[in-house]
């Protein structure tokens, strides 16, 4: 594009030197420069975005980020876009203009993720009792790290229950696998100590009638 610009320009000087009006010509081309400019307006945008990525490095492919509301590891960096693939093996293609421009959060970049969970237990259960099963829970899953350490602490005195902030700790790539296996695994272990998980009995009582 320089090479172009010098080379119109080296023109026009010849022209002129010849004696001809070049005002005209002058004109045109702004317009035909400004025509373009327009036209390939989202282009230059996307590519600033890449250059500023590329540069500044908010994520790395292989990384898990939430980038313009979509969720995916990724997977390629190009000038123009970005593309990102979805838990459920979508590829998203985002253009770097939006994404420079948008929020970014990248799960991966501190190696560690919290897992946020919710467990409620019946108001007769025993707190410290409930908390000590809890806990025990998340000790003995292999994918839960211990450094930072797991938390159980009452979150809520909810309407029909008391509700437990499970919190446990573990690797970008183990999250889902810790999510659900933690989950599960509080239900086996509550039920086994007998500590009752409530449940809307006016929607069973609806069912029966």
């Amino acid at each position: 594009m320089l090479s172009i610009g010098l080379k119109l320009f080296l023109l026009i000087t010849v022209i002129s030197k010849l004696g001809v009006d070049t005002t005209a010509i002058a004109a045109a081309l702004a317009a035909a420069g400004l025509g373009v400019g327009l036209a390939l307006q989202g282009a230059l945008s996307n590519l600033a975005g890449g250059v500023l990525i590329i540069v500044f490095k908010p994520f790395k492919i292989g990384d898990l980020v939430d980038a313009h509301n979509e969720i995916g590891v990724v997977k390629d960096i190009n000038i123009f876009t970005t593309q990102i693939v979805t838990p459920d093996n979508k590829r998203v293609i985002i253009p770097n203009g939006t994404l420079a421009n948008s929020n970014i959060i990248n799960y991966s970049a501190e190696g560690k993720l919290r897992v946020d969970l919710t467990i409620g237990v019946g108001y007769d259960e025993d707190i410290k009792q409930t908390k000590g099963v809890l806990l025990d829970v998340l000790k003995q899953h292999s994918k839960v790290l211990s450094d930072p350490n797991p938390t159980v602490d009452v979150e809520e005195l909810a309407e029909s229950s008391v509700n437990f902030a499970v919190r446990p700790w573990c690797k970008v790539e183990d999250y889902w696998t810790v999510y659900f296996g933690i989950t599960e695994n509080c239900k086996l272990a509550l039920d086994k100590a007998g500590i009752e998980i409530p449940y809307p009995h006016s929607v069973e009582i609806q069912k029966q009638g």
